[in-house]
């Protein structure tokens, strides 16, 4: 299990685009994928989840990925927040 945390590093938070994109990693991979964020878990193949849990730019989110292939997609979830979700 890995369980790291990521910092939101673009302005607007996970609004659609940035909560799709992290779906779209999610679901090609077979290791469950969860966040927490301030005491809300909330599951990596949820768009909606992601996009309600009032994730801002700027904030700090525990990821959790569980599975035979935890490391490729923990790896593509950190360049996501790492690039900024492409709005850097």
């Amino acid at each position: 299990m890995i369980r790291e945390t990521l910092r939101v590093n673009n302005t607007t938070g996970l609004h659609a685009r940035p909560a799709s994109a992290i779906v779209k990693v999610v679901s090609r991979h077979h290791a469950k994928v969860e966040f927490l964020f301030k005491e809300k878990v909330i599951k990596g193949k949820s768009v909606i989840g992601l996009m309600t849990a009032g994730i801002t730019g700027g904030a700090s989110v525990d990821v959790f990925c569980d599975g035979e292939d935890e490391q490729a997609v923990y790896s593509e979830i950190k360049a996501l927040f790492d690039t900024g979700f492409g709005e850097k």
